[in-house]
């Protein structure tokens, strides 16, 4: 008798001991290598859509507190921010390994003020002067290239876990009616080209002149009229200039994406987007 309860315990302390490592390679895995990241709203579109699942290249740029994964779980009352694990390396905005962002890359960072994770396109370098007018970008006093690429269209209906709807450029639209956007191709001048969306004259069309500091980089989203990015300041509830201790990798390849209201929904996973690379 005694001799099957010393298994049973032994069997438990496996089990246990099983899991502390499981967690533990999963931490350093995400820690060190690659970071999940779930797509919560429309402000990379058509780049990136609500519900893409990807993974986050942490060795992109090098380490930084900022590295460090953040656990936050309200269902079960879990808080654990990156800052609370490894905030003794914040402030010198330096980088272990670290090497530098291209113009172009899509980039998670922390947000200077929330520490909440975003996810943008780099548009500004260190030095650089950066200015939007009409609508169209200029850097360092030259305006980007822009070539008209269609029309974008997709349904006006609640979309992703938050149930947000489109903003449109024919809008006002109805329940379940076409909601378009104008699609450009940009191309900056290092070469790189991508899908921009814009619904009309907004307010960020036209800002006054950037001079992105030391060491920090400017971020806009390619859906440029639905974008709380670096054209608002951290002030105004924006997000400013980022540090580049703030950055968390470079966003590389999706991994699968769901129209759904959750990942968990097999049956409304997007078939043309399994291992589609970010552009």
């Amino acid at each position: 008798m005694a001799e099957n309860v010393t298994k049973k315990g032994n069997a438990v302390i496996e089990t246990v001991k099983t899991i502390v490592y499981a967690l533990l390679i999963a931490g350093i895995f995400r820690t060190l290598f690659f970071q999940p990241f779930w797509i919560p709203s429309g402000s990379m579109k058509e780049t990136l859509l609500i519900g893409d699942f990807l993974f986050v290249n942490k060795m992109a740029y090098g380490y930084s507190y900022a590295s460090c994964p953040s656990v936050i779980l309200p269902a079960v009352g879990i808080n654990i921010d990156a800052e609370d694990v490894c905030g003794v390396f914040r402030g010198d905005n330096d980088r272990l390994f670290g090497s530098e962002p291209e113009r172009g890359d899509v980039v998670v960072f922390r947000h200077p003020v929330s520490g909440r994770d975003f996810i943008k396109r780099l548009v500004g370098l260190p030095g650089d002067q950066i200015q939007v007018k009409g609508g169209v970008l200029s850097i360092n006093g030259e305006q980007v290239k822009l070539q008209d690429d269609g029309v974008f269209t997709e349904i006006y209906e609640p979309q992703g876990p938050q149930g947000t709807r489109p903003r449109c450029s024919n809008g006002p639209v109805g329940e379940g009616a076409v909601c378009e956007k104008t699609r450009e191709i940009e191309t900056f001048p290092n070469g790189n080209t991508h899908t921009i969306l814009n619904i009309g004259n907004q307010g960020m069309d036209n800002t006054g002149i950037y001079t992105v500091p030391e060491g920090n980089y400017f971020f806009m989203g390619d859906n440029r009229d639905n974008s709380s990015d670096s054209r608002l300041p951290q002030s105004a509830g924006g997000v400013g200039f980022v540090p580049f201790e703030n950055l968390i990798g470079r966003a590389d390849r999706i991994m699968f994406s769901s129209a759904g209201r959750s990942m968990l929904f097999f049956w409304t996973w997007r078939g043309n987007r399994f291992f589609k690379a970010v552009e």
